[in-house]
């Protein structure tokens, strides 16, 4: 009765050994399993191609900052023009009109005003006004390939004001004062009568 009873409690602890390794083996698969299937889907999941891998591979390198762009040098600045020089009234109302027309203004030249003075002094000794070579003197002093004149007087010796509006109002002078020049000068002569006569020289 006693092996009996031995035999059934060795037989009841190998049952109860046994059901309880089941449980311990069930519950280690259970286990295992999620732990491994997370580690997998982490290291490589199911939908990543190798194209997958080379994009991850780029995605992952460090990102290295590209130097600004060099700032090219600035151009050169254009040369200063030269300073208008101012001679005259003339000369200054003349470059007023131009300026109202939208045109640079002309500069003083010491070349033209002697052509000026020679032609204000003859205009003045013969008592009537006259072309004679007045624009190709002009050219002679080498300020460009076109020249042009404007002769005038007013009996009441110099009016530059007058004068202008005398010439601005004539078709023929106009063209000059607005013509495609760079210098000019200009010469009053005031004859033994009082009167004024004006030689305007243009290139």
């Amino acid at each position: 009765m006693r092996v009996v009873s031995w035999l059934g409690a060795l037989l009841l602890v190998l049952v109860l050994g046994a059901a309880v390794g089941a449980v311990s083996l069930e519950r280690g698969q259970a286990t295992a399993q999620p732990r491994l299937i997370a580690a997998h889907r982490v290291a490589e999941p199911a939908s990543i191609t190798a194209d997958n891998h080379r994009l991850v591979a780029r995605d992952l390198r460090p990102v290295i900052p590209t130097p600004p762009p060099t700032p090219l040098p600035a151009p050169p600045a254009a040369p200063a023009r030269a300073a208008i020089v101012i001679g005259s009234t003339q000369q200054a109302l003349i470059n007023a009109d131009r300026s109202g027309h939208g045109l640079g203004p002309l500069s003083w030249s010491g070349c033209l005003y002697s052509v000026a003075v020679a032609n204000a002094r003859r205009i003045a000794a013969q008592g009537y006004l006259s072309h004679t070579n007045g624009p190709n003197v002009d050219l002679t002093c080498g300020l460009g390939n076109q020249a042009g004149e404007n002769i005038g007087w007013y009996s009441g010796g110099v009016n530059d004001s007058w004068m202008n509006s005398k010439f601005m109002a004539s078709p023929e002078h106009y063209a000059n004062i607005m013509g495609p020049y760079h210098y000019v000068a200009t010469a009053w002569v005031v004859a033994s009568n009082g009167y004024g006569y004006i030689a305007v020289e243009f290139s």
